[in-house]
């Protein structure tokens, strides 16, 4: 390939990798909003975000795409380029899934220690940020790791717009040279490079989470000794 083809595939994998860091930043804040509200005590709150849950996990996330992109222009009026459509139609496709990671997680906390927090007079919040999430988050990284490798192979799907991430630059490459078999080749290893860098840095962040979290008398120690500092004054500073 001629230098200029090539610049237009590494124009591609920026593209694309914008897409997925903005994707994964969205599926996670949606994931955690949408996980943590499936654990709510309102029957109203796990019921809303029940619905939004089946809804996108329900939907294609190619239609989505779409729908995100065509449709949603003419019932609001808004334009999105396509960038933010992606992102937006990926974000809460993929965060639909990652809610049931967060879900699960919390759920898998013993509940011995959350009963431990309600023994010592912690808020719903407290028990959560000091109780639960610590031991729940280590446990949530190597399904986070698989989800963000389908968010990684999901962001071709952007193609469809238009949109020159690495797979519609592949596709020009090849209609211009007419060498598929070589130029799919390329984008297949780029493509594997990218997610082999992915786990390998999900499967650090997830050792060094679980280093310091045990599921033992540890963490609900710490939350203990902070509960007694707040109340008391004695004891550790607060952050």
């Amino acid at each position: 390939m001629t230098s200029g083809l090539w610049e237009l595939v590494l124009k591609g994998v920026w593209t694309t990798i914008q897409l997925l860091v903005f994707g994964a930043l969205l599926a996670t804040a949606v994931s955690f909003v949408v996980g943590v509200a499936r654990t709510h005590r309102l029957w109203i709150v796990r019921f809303v975000a029940g619905v939004y849950t089946e809804v996108f996990r329900g939907t294609s996330a190619l239609v989505m795409i779409f729908w995100v992109y065509f449709v949603l222009p003419i019932v609001s009026g808004w334009q999105l380029v396509p960038l933010w459509a992606g992102t937006l139609a990926l974000g809460l496709t993929y965060g639909a899934y990652g809610s049931e990671i967060v879900r699960g997680a919390l759920n898998a906390v013993e509940p011995a220690q959350k009963e431990g927090g309600i023994a010592l007079g912690f808020t719903p919040w407290q028990r959560l940020r000091l109780i639960v999430l610590p031991q729940a988050v280590p446990e949530m990284i190597p399904s986070f790791c698989n989800l963000l490798i389908e968010l990684l192979k999901g962001t071709a799907l952007v193609s469809v717009m238009g949109m020159g991430d690495l797979t519609f630059s592949a596709n020009l490459v090849r209609l211009a040279l007419q060498q598929s078999a070589e130029i799919y080749t390329y984008i297949l290893l780029i493509y594997f490079a990218i997610a082999f860098v992915l786990t390998r840095l999900m499967r650090a962040l997830e050792k060094r989470l679980k280093a310091g979290v045990g599921k033992d008398a540890g963490t609900f120690a710490a939350a203990r000794e902070l509960k007694r500092a707040q109340t008391t004054g004695v004891g550790g500073r607060v952050a």
